[in-house]
């Protein structure tokens, strides 16, 4: 292979470095070798960072063109050359050289025999489950299941048992599970989001995402407030869901809020705004109405509820009422 590509090198540059290529990658994949260290290979003959992103599978490797593993918090580049690993795919598989360079006949090749040996790589060790298989989640996300059986299904769904990962509760009740650096985001609609946590900690992370779960609204006028609440964002609120009792008897404040509500329909996105914005001002151009119009709102709404709104203590009182609101729901 070599004399190969000393005499192709001789009559096409280009040629000659795609025999390089495939025999390099020939060989890595002779000796077994793993997911980094193809990715590695990708980026030193190509000069720039490569990265490989399986969602599915929760694999996510970026190696600069010096061999050193960094992960990038910036979404790949839909113009960077890319490969997918199976005919028909999304793009898996990336090197990232800038969008102006000249496609690249050497950068072809070192995609495709890399995504062709990764694509083995990840067969052989992490198979094909389903990453979201509601058998193996639930595995995982069973404290009282041994840690043996939960590390199986881990490693089944594609999960690092050496990496961080986080549990999602969306409304529907099916969980998921996806890795702390994943870069696609949560289920449409409702969802609460766990903390990222060690693999075996993930029944934890379960629990606080459920919680979570019942801080998030519709975001629609009747129910306003965000669709994804993040439980490390909670803090001391949680502790309101210990409070609170699905489906009870609301709390005071909140029946007063419900009445309001039924007589103001701009009731609840009015008053969402100004708990949950800097200022009145920040509040009024959040719903797009005038600084004097919210001010008329706010008389109107501080006369059927029966507490001020314009104080400090007053919009304390009533971030927590909204928020009881999303916790009495059953």
């Amino acid at each position: 292979m070599k004399e190969l590509a000393g005499r192709l090198t001789a009559l096409d540059p280009d040629a000659g470095a795609a025999v390089r290529v495939i025999a390099y990658f020939d060989r890595l994949a002779e000796s077994r070798a793993g997911l980094e260290t193809l990715v590695r290979g990708a980026a030193v003959l190509a000069g720039v960072p490569a990265r490989l992103v399986d969602a599915d599978r929760r694999v996510h490797v970026r190696v600069e063109p010096d061999g050193t593993r960094r992960e990038s918090e910036m979404p790949p580049d839909p113009a960077w050359p890319s490969a997918a690993l199976t005919p028909g795919g999304a793009p898996a598989l990336w090197l990232e050289r800038a969008a102006a360079a000249e496609p690249s006949v050497v950068d072809a090749v070192i995609l495709e025999r890399a995504a062709g040996a990764v694509r083995l790589v990840l067969d052989r060790t992490r198979g094909r489950a389903p990453a979201d298989d509601p058998a193996l989640v639930e595995t995982v996300l069973d404290a009282t299941a041994p840690e043996a059986a939960r590390l199986h299904a881990a490693r089944r769904l594609g999960l690092d048992p050496t990496a961080p990962a986080r549990a999602l509760a969306p409304l529907d009740g099916r969980p998921r599970i996806v890795a702390a650096h994943a870069e696609a985001g949560p289920p449409d609609g409702r969802v609460g989001v766990g903390p990222a946590v060690p693999v075996l900690d993930l029944p934890r992370s379960w629990s606080q995402a459920l919680v979570a779960l019942r801080f998030t609204a519709e975001g629609t006028a009747q129910d306003p407030g965000p669709g994804v609440v993040h439980a490390d964002d909670l803090g001391g609120i949680a502790l309101l869901a210990d409070l609170v009792v699905p489906g009870a008897e609301p709390p005071p404040d909140v029946q007063a809020l419900e009445a309001a509500a039924a007589a103001a329909p701009w009731l609840l996105a009015t008053l969402h705004a100004v708990a949950s914005t800097v200022s009145l001002r920040a509040a009024a151009a959040e719903i797009n109405v005038h600084h004097s119009t919210l001010q008329e709102r706010l008389a109107h709404a501080e006369h059927l509820l029966g507490w001020p709104l314009r104080t400090p203590q007053g919009r304390f009182r009533l971030g927590l009422a909204l928020t009881m609101r999303h916790l009495t729901r059953p």
